[in-house]
Formats: C-alpha cells, structure tokens, sequence
C-alpha cells in the first residue's frame, strides 16, 4: 500500500516507467482504428493522430525517447514485409517497370526540387541537393493498407514497392556524399570504400542468408518459436550490416525480404505470425512515433515557417503525382492502378526525417525547413493513407468481379491420416495447393476398424488429430475433422469421399517395396489399388523428409495424353500453385503438344511462375529426369489408373524408380481425376464387355479435347 501511494505521489508527465508507457500505447493501438473506422478514417490516420496528441509538441504524455526502439523496428518491419510479401515472379517480371518508376520518382522530385529550391527558396547549392534528395525519397506507410486489402499481388503495387528500394538507396547514397563532402573525405578512397562496402553486403544478404535460412528450417523441423526469432534476428542484423556499409537499414532489412521471400511461404503458419506480430506491435509503434515528430506549433512562427511547409508539401506531393502519371502513360495503366502507386510513394516519414535531420545537424539546412519537413511528413501520410484507401478499395473490387467464378462443385480436400508426425506436412501442403477463394474447410480423415476395440481406437484418433487442429489453427485454415468407422481402410477413404463430395485426397507415404502398396500410411497396407479403383478424383501419394518451403525446384513429369484426361487443367492449377507458393522454378517434362496446352493456360490464368519446358516422351527412363534434380528439389510424378487414356505399363515400376532416382527428394505420386472405368483383364469376359466402357470414354475424352481448344482459343 505504502508503494502505491508513492507510485502516485510520484505520478508525473511525461511518464517514465514502461509500465504505463506500454500499458497507454496499447490502448492508442486497441481504440483508434476502432474509433476511427466509424468515420471511415483509415486506421493508419488515427496512430499518427495519436502520436501527435500523447508526444513532446502535443500533451507531452510520452517522450518519443520512450518508444524509440519498437518505432524503429517497426519501419524495419514495414520494409522486411514489403521484400517478404513482393511476389517474385512478377517482380523479376516487372523489375524493369519497377527501374522505370524508380528512375521517375528519383529524377522529376529531384529535378523540380533543384529548380524551386534555387530560384524561389533561394538555398546554396547543398543544401538544395539535400532538400530535393528528401523530395525523390518516400516510406511505405500506407503499404499495410494495401496488404490488408489483398492487393499486394497487382502490378502496381509491385512496381511501387520496386521503385521505392531504388529511389531510396539512390536518395541514401546521395546522403551520404553530402556528408562526406561535408567532413572533406569526398576521395577516391570514399568511392572505392563505399563500392566495396555495398557489394560485400549485398553478396551476404543475396547469397550466404537465402542458404543459412534453407539449412535452419531443414534441421529445425518441429521448432516454431525458433523459426520466427530466427527470421528476426535475421532482420535485424540485415540493418545492421546495412548500417555498416553506409546506407540505412531499411535497406537491409528489405533485402532480408527478399531473401527469405522464397522460404517463408505465404499460406504458412511462419507467415502468419510474422504479419500478425508486425501488423500488431511494431508497426503501430512506428506509425505513433511518426505523428510523435509533428509539430503544429511552427505554422505560428511566421510566414517564413509556412511559405516554406507549403512549398515543400506542394512540392513533395505535385512531384510524385507526376512520376505516378508518367508511369501510367508508359506502361498504360488504368486511373485506379495510377492512384496505387501514387498513394504508396506520396508518404514522407523515416528516410526524410533521417536526411533533413542530418542536414540540420550539420548546419546545411535551417530550423524553418526542419519544421516545414515535418508539416510535410504530416500531411503526406495523410494524402497517402486516403488515396491508397479509397484506390486500394477500388482495386479489390475490381480484382473480385474480374476473377473466374468458381466451380459448380466445390473444392473439397480429404486428408486420410494415421501417423501424428504426418499431420503437419500433409496439412501444410493441402494449404498451399487450396484455392484462396474457395472457403471450404480442408477434411482430416480418421478410420477406425470396426472390432471390439473400436472405442479405443476413436479416442485414440481423437487425441491425434487434435495436433492437426492446432497447427491449422496457426495458418488461420478452416479444419473439419472426421472420423469413419468401416470395416477396412479403402472403404472408409472411398465412402468418406462420396459423402462429402471431395475434389481431392491427399495420402501420406511408406516404405514397402511392392509396386503399388509401397504408398500411403502404415495403416494402409495393400489398399491404394482398392482406393485407386474406387475413388476416381485427384490423388495425391506425398513423401515429404524436408518442409516444403525449402525446394528450391520443383521438377513435374508428365505421361503422354496427360492433357486429354478429365482432370489436367485442375491438378495443373494445383502444380503450378504449390510451386508459386513455395517459391520454386518449374521445371517440367512433358511432350510438345502438352506443353502448348500449358503454356496456353499459363497466359489464360495470368499466373506468374517460372517454367521451363523439357522434351519427354513419357516413357519409364527417369535417368534424364534424374540429371535435373539436386538434393533440395520436389519432383512430383505424374501417373494414372489402368484403362485410362494415358496409362502405359511402365507406371507399374514409378514407385521402384522413384525409390532408386530420387531416395532424397521429395516427391509426390500424382493420380489425375480420370472418367470412371470398370477396368477386367483380357480374356476374362466377353469383348464386348472390355470395349464398351473404353469407347464410351473416348467419346468424352473428344469432347473435353474440343473443350480445351475452346478454352485456348485466342480472342479477337
């Protein structure tokens, strides 16, 4: 009690035990973008309009010293998503687009910053180069926005997220020519010390960290926590490396982005608690201390004060809106997409900040302009906040009404499980391949043989499956368990699929060496050919040793007549899907005419993915196969069910093959959807019989071909 009232007694403002501190800005966090939503206020607004109220120019509740820290990881974290977040495939796709925006929004505020620096302002030659290299630089405040309206995956945001790396390194390595020239050490022994420096830290952070997080996740399987601190700590000495080489770290932690992107999937838990912990804490720290550095009180210092906030507010926003028009008219984009990226780069905060402090400190530029630079900060991550809302609305919008509709049927996914160490692996891969828009909860199957320990058994199940309900839980996935009591394995799989109606079955993997039962769980046994021949949707026969996150190729090999069969173009979606999320090149193998019918679906679907196409006439020889894949490659096979179209007699010896080809890789046995058949052996029945069934499926297998040049065909 005693404690308590000097506690109180000594209760003051600005506070100063982190208890409070933390204990306010929690709450800032918790009721502002509720408050605000209801004024249809963008929520990033109201932390900045928070920070202005609680910090040193508004009621001096916080000193901004106080949240430094997770202010400055959370600019770190807005950059480390960005990187992380970019798609790859479209970057490299774009990354020209993206060199032609940055040079945009580099050289116009730069250009027109000179001009109205020297002939309105009147500033010496330095400090005009400071002030316009502040104009070319821009900080991603509105990105979150953005990524919570899904359209991170557009080109235009893309395109901005590239130019804005550009134009801010250019802008730092700018910054740091004026301090060298400053202090007189602008030699040749600067330039060769400053080339050396970026290109040692771009060799660490591009090459050795990419190959440092493989080898991690690969030897610490099972370990979350250590996944998550090890991709922060991770960050943080990226910046830091950064930081050392002489350009900030926001650089750095950028390109840890980009160089964990590939190994961090975006449907993964990993991913998931990264965004959450981001989106939650350190990003709305940093937004807080960036309204924290507004200081309304200079606009009633004079009119010196406020010709100078004005123009370099006019300036800052007219300039960006130029570099955000010329980029429409070259790459003829549509108003909305010129918004995006307009609302993206209008943000002035932490790069800005940093360089007219510098300048301030060093005496270049004065108290007036540092006071109109913060006016500056305030008013653009407002326009930008706004403009990125309201586009960035429109944009999902239209991105949802241009989206195919979805199937009569809906996509259904069972995953027959019995081992808990399998749970995982199987559900990590239902989830990459689900289709985003479908909002059907993935099936784990439980079978229970009907005897007299059957009881037993369920709750035996039960108690298994409550860690695939956990680890689901973490990915935010929706999981409906299930559980079949039958008298044997294959008839509770098959009647199971029919129940629920599923589009796909996803089995796990043994050892046994016969041709076709060495799949599946131990519980299995002989019973794939039974499911095979009674469950005629996709299957899948998954080994996974590694997770998936890791491949760094995924190798498809494909039968000849794959594509004629009923279920190509929706196992092909899958494939391509699962190498887009893990971040793997496709390599695949398949013969010509097959290609032209993927490539075709490739540009219908406007997938982004890395494909290269080897010639394969489908026969049981995986010796060239083989020559393709290293140790951290998928290969995913696929096969089909006899008296199907493209099923040949060596797929009886794949999974031998597979065994001695590929005994270290990951793979995946794929079962296309195929058209029933009552498959007999010659000479058992009458020919009439064997016949009919194939002729009626060849007459389908005419009308789907027709489909799909239906499909492909090119529009006029």
């Amino acid at each position: 009690m005693k404690h308590s009232l000097v506690l109180l007694m000594n209760f003051s403002l600005p506070l100063k035990d982190p208890i409070p501190i933390f204990s306010l800005v929690l709450f800032i966090i918790l009721l502002a973008p509720i408050i605000l939503r209801k004024f249809r206020i963008p929520s990033i607004i109201g932390l900045i309009l928070a920070g202005m109220l609680i910090g040193d120019h508004g009621f001096k509740i916080i000193e901004k010293g106080s949240i430094d820290l997770f202010g400055k990881a959370g600019l770190l974290y807005i950059m480390f998503l960005a990187g992380l977040e970019l798609d790859m495939n479209e970057f490299r796709k774009n990354r020209y687009r993206s060199m032609v925006f940055g040079a945009f929004t580099f050289f116009i505020p730069l250009i027109m910053g000179y001009l109205v620096c020297t002939y309105v302002l009147h500033f010496n030659f330095m400090a005009t180069l400071l002030i316009s290299s502040m104009f070319a630089t821009h900080t991603l405040v509105a990105y979150p926005l953005a990524s919570r309206l899904g359209i991170t995956k557009n080109e235009a945001v893309t395109v901005a997220v590239g130019g804005t790396i550009i134009t801010d390194t250019a802008v730092l390595v700018i910054l740091a020519v004026i301090t060298g020239a400053e202090a007189g050490n602008l030699n040749t022994e600067f330039w060769v010390r400053l080339a050396i420096s970026l290109t040692v830290f771009a060799t660490i952070i591009l090459w050795l960290m990419p190959m440092l997080g493989r080898w991690f996740f690969k030897k610490i399987k099972d370990d979350k926590t250590s996944h998550f601190i090890f991709v922060l700590a991770l960050v943080f000495l990226s910046a830091f490396l950064a930081e050392l080489a002489g350009v900030e770290g926001i650089i750095g932690a950028f390109l840890a982005g980009l160089a964990l992107n590939q190994l961090i999937p975006h449907t993964s838990p990993l991913m998931n608690r990264i965004e959450f912990v981001g989106n939650a804490l350190f990003i709305p720290f940093f937004l807080i201390s960036v309204g924290m550095l507004v200081d309304l009180r200079v606009l009633l210092k004079g009119p010196q004060a406020l010709i100078i906030a004005g123009a370099l507010t006019i300036m800052a926003l007219s300039s960006k809106w130029l570099a955000a028009w010329f980029t429409q008219l070259t790459f003829r984009y549509t108003p909305t997409q010129r918004r995006v990226i307009f609302g993206l780069s209008s943000s002035h905060a932490a790069a800005t900040i940093a360089v007219i402090l510098i300048g301030f400190n060093m005496h270049i530029v004065d108290e007036n302009v540092l006071n109109g630079t913060v006016i500056l900060i305030l008013v653009t991550c407002l326009v930008g906040s706004f403009v990125t809302e309201n586009a960035g609305r429109k944009m999902a919008i239209e991105e949802s009404a241009a989206k195919p509709e979805l199937p009569d049927q809906p996509e259904r996914i069972l995953i027959p499980v019995a081992h808990p160490d399998r749970i995982e692996a199987l559900l990590d891969f239902a989830v990459m391949i689900k289709d985003p828009q479908a909002n059907t909860p993935i099936y784990p199957l439980a079978i229970v043989q009907d005897n007299s320990t059957a009881k037993e058994s369920i709750h035996a199940s039960n108690k298994m499956m409550e860690k695939a309900i956990i680890h689901a839980a973490a990915t935010e996935s929706q999981l409906q368990v299930v559980t079949r009591i039958d008298l044997n394995i294959s008839d509770g799989i098959s009647r199971a699929a029919t129940e629920l109606m599923v589009s796909d079955v996803i089995l796990g993997w043994t050892d046994k060496t016969s041709a076709t039962d060495r799949f599946l769980g131990s519980f299995f046994g002989s019973t794939l050919d039974n499911v095979l021949q009674s469950v005629w949707e996709t299957v899948y026969v998954c080994r996974f040793l590694y997770p998936l996150s890791t491949t760094k190729k995924m190798v498809l090999a494909l039968p000849k007549n794959a594509e004629y069969e009923q279920g190509f173009l929706h196992y092909l979606q899958k494939m391509l899907m699962l190498g887009k999320q893990a971040g793997a090149k496709l390599v695949v193998f398949c013969a010509n005419s097959t290609q032209t019918i993927i490539e075709g679906y490739i540009v219908q679907s406007k997938m982004s993915i890395d494909v290269q196409f080897r010639v394969y006439d489908g026969t049981e020889d995986f010796l060239a196969i083989s020559r393709e894949v290293s140790r951290n490659d998928l290969v995913a096979v696929v096969t089909a069910r006899k008296g199907t179209l493209s099923y040949s007699a060596y797929m009886e010896n794949i999974p031998g093959k597979i065994e001695r080809h590929f005994r270290d890789n990951n793979v995946i046995l794929l079962y296309p959807e195929q058209i029933a058949v009552d498959y007999v052996e010659a000479g058992i029945q009458p020919e009439d019989l064997t016949l009919a069934p194939i002729q009626e499926q060849l007459a389908n297998l005419n009308k789907l071909g027709k489909a799909v040049k239906r499909i492909f065909k090119p529009k006029k």
